[in-house]
Order: structure tokens, then sequence, then C-alpha cells
């Protein structure tokens, strides 16, 4: 995997130019490390302005990455670990942390192990990103949207404010993101004219989401928006494997969202996807055992009411009304069933909501057809990173940290291959 030296360049319009098109985080992280060579650096962005969907996922608090030790940290990618735990180990979180560091971001651990800078916010770090990246020569294009190739390769085709462009460039990075929150400019459009080209492209799917649930009338009537808070959520993962998290989450008026659902929404999407639908148990009162409930339920009520019972044991709102709704009502009188279910209350999810709800994206361009640069193998010269790559992973810092190591590894291989291609361009001393 390329890893070369930085030396500080004040690009020139003379220079060999590398486009990159996308705004996002993996493309100003490839810009970033592209703006240290002799190379114009041309980023071109379909919205009116950069990094939009990264200020939006910093809009409840910029968690940008996590400080768990690294293999668990790796872990989180799932079933596309060993593609990019290299990306990672090149540029890991302590390595992304000093960088924002040298950019005058300090940062902090929280009580959960994520990362964050220390105002908590995003827009102060992309306008010291962005005028540090404008310093370094790099130019910004807006409203340029990419329809395709002219040519296969790097002559590349946009609409702007005046009208279709044509553009040339000796390299190109790709980081255009998966189809999650169209509306800040990933609409996954890209697909079409890759798949054009005989790129293998993975279908895109819905990551870090919402599901659907048959709620009835009076149940989300009553409780839609309501937090679950304090419970834990297990599955099958459809290889023989219990999957269990605790977290929060909150009743919609389709079903159910919020981060514990989102970390096991890919195994939840699979199962849906192999059976038609996920049963999710639910353990309401996860710090109590069986045992203590049944003792409890079983004492006689007397004129007491099932609320006040399940109340006193910690079970009110939106707790006591998932299981009127889920308990059948034979078992609602039947102490030990009662408990049984309380400890493991099966949730039936019908289907993820839909792409552009979600976080993230699951999809993409298939790994098999980069090499360990993020180079397309059937076009020389082009490079892909980013979320528009075939890998997923939960929120908690995961999804910015494979985002920068993908940008930084396009980057850094787009001037190695360029480098290696054009005489008129020396590479740096090692």
């Amino acid at each position: 995997m390329t890893s070369l030296p930085v030396p500080p360049i004040t690009p020139s319009s003379t220079l060999p130019r590398i486009a990159i098109i996308g705004g996002g985080p993996a493309g100003l992280m490839a810009a970033e490390f592209l703006s240290r060579y002799p190379v114009r650096v041309d980023v071109y962005d379909s919205m009116p302005s950069v990094g939009r969907k990264f200020l939006m996922a910093g809009k409840g608090g910029m968690n940008i990455t996590h400080a768990e030790p690294f293999p668990a940290f790796v872990s989180r990618y799932g079933e596309h670990q060993a593609e990019v735990a290299p990306l990672l180990e090149a540029f890991p979180p302590t390595a992304l942390r000093a960088w924002l560091s040298e950019l005058g971001i300090e940062t902090f651990v929280g009580s959960s192990g994520r990362v964050f800078p220390t105002d908590m916010k995003a827009a102060p770090l992309l306008r010291s990103w962005l005028r540090r990246l404008r310093e370094a020569g790099v130019v910004f294009h807006t409203r340029w949207l990419w329809t395709g190739w002219q040519t296969p390769g790097q002559s590349l085709v946009f609409q702007s404010p005046q009208g279709g462009q044509v553009i040339h460039a000796e390299a190109v990075i790709f980081a255009l993101g998966g189809g999650s929150w169209p509306q800040l400019g990933s609409t996954g459009q890209w697909q079409e004219p890759f798949r054009a080209q005989g790129i293998a492209v993975q279908l895109l799917q819905p990551a870090n989401c919402g599901f659907t649930a048959a709620w009835s009338d009076h149940f989300k009537s009553r409780y839609a928006g309501q937090p679950l808070k304090t419970l834990t959520m297990r599955l099958s993962d459809g290889h023989g494997q219990t999957l269990k998290q605790q977290g929060e989450c909150v009743i919609t008026e389709t079903g159910i969202e919020g981060g514990l659902i989102y970390s096991l929404s890919a195994a939840i999407r699979t199962c849906i996807t192999q059976t038609g639908q996920a049963v999710v148990y639910l353990d309401l009162l996860p710090d109590k055992e069986v045992a203590w409930l049944h003792q409890r339920l079983a004492q006689p009520r007397g004129k007491t009411s099932l609320a006040n019972v399940l109340r006193k044991l910690g079970l009110d709102g939106v707790k006591a009304g998932l299981v009127r709704e889920l308990v059948p009502a034979a078992d609602i009188h039947d102490a030990q069933r009662l408990a049984q279910a309380i400890k493991a209350l099966p949730l039936t999810l019908l289907a993820a909501r839909p792409l552009a709800e979600a976080i993230s994206t699951a999809g993409g361009v298939d790994f098999a057809g980069l090499n360990e640069d993020l180079m397309l193998k059937s076009l020389p010269g082009v490079f892909c990173a980013g979320e528009m790559l075939d890998w997923e992973a939960p929120t908690g810092g995961y999804l910015l940290s494979a985002c920068f190591a993908t940008g930084r590894q396009a980057g850094l291989g787009a001037w190695a291959w360029l480098a290696d291609q054009t005489a008129t361009v020396e590479p740096p001393p090692v």
C-alpha cells in the first residue's frame, strides 16, 4: 500500500491535474494529502458548498472517531473488515486525532470511548480545513454535477452553472458517497455510469437505519416519538451467532429507529433478505433476572391494576405499552410467561426504512475491482474512496474514520500512479 513522504508544495495551474469528484470527508482528505505534492487539485461537488453531509452528521455533536483498542475498532466493519483494516492501520484513530490537532482542532474521549472535538461542533473544523486547503492551492468547483465519461478514464462530463463541461484530468478520485441523505448530495446517481463501464457495484442498501414494524393504531398514536431507554436487543445473525447490544432507540409511526437498532442493522437487514422478516428480542429490564420478575409478578395482586404492577417493576410509559402490544393476551396474567416476555419480548421487523432515510449506505464499488491504493483495475488512474465503496459500519465514529482513511489512501495512490506515469512529474525523495 502506497505511503509516501509529503513535502509542502505550492501547486501551479501548469501542473498535472487531479480531479476529485465529491467534497465530503473522503474527497477533502484526498485533497489534503494531494495538496502537498506538485499537482493541481480540483474538487468538484454538485452542491452549493462542500461538506454538507459532514456538517449534518455533526449537528448533534461531532463524533469524529473512536478510542477503543484497535482490534475491537476494526471488528466494527463486519464482513469487510479484511478490506478496510489495512487502510485504517495506515491512518488509525490516533493519527486522525494528531492530524486534527495540527489543524488546530483538539479532541477528547467521551465516557463511551467516542472521540469529539472539544467544542463538539463540525463547522469550525470544516472552516479551518477548507481555509488550509485553499491556501495550499486546492480549487473548489461547486454546483458541478458529474454525469459520466466522455471517453472511459479521465475525460469527465459535468453539468455546471455555465452549462455542459468536459474536463480532462491526469488522474481522478471519485468520492461521491452512497445513497443516503440525497438532499445533501449523496444521490447514488454515479452507479449507472459506473456499471456502464463494467465496474462491479454492489446494490446500495440502507445502513444505520430504522425498520418497519406492524404497530397497532392505538400503540403508534400514543407512543410514536417516545424514546426507549436502557434495554437490550438480541437476534441471531443467520450464521448461528447471537448478537446482543444494550442501548436506546425510539418508537416511530412506522416502526423503530435509533442507536441500538442501528448497531444491529446489518444483521437485521440480512435476516429480512433471507426470510422476509427479522425477529429481535427486547430485554426491557436488563438489570433484573427472570426469577426476580417471576417472584414479584406471582404475588397476589388484589385490586392493584396490571399498569401499577408493571410500574413498580420499572415498566411504565412506552415500555408498559410494548408489553401490552406484544405479549399475547393469554400470557399477560401468567406470571412465568409474562416474566419471560419482559426479558425477551419478540418484535418482528418487516423491512428497512428507505435508503433516503438512512444515516449511511451498505454496498457500493466492489473491493475486488480495486487495487490496494483503491484504483480501479479496469480504469488505471481512476480511484474511489469513502462511502461509495462496499463497506458499512455502525455509528460511533467508525463511518468518518473509514471515509478519512480511504480518502487519504486514494490521494496518496493517485499521486504515486501519476508520478509513475508522467515523466514531467518527479517523485519526491524518499
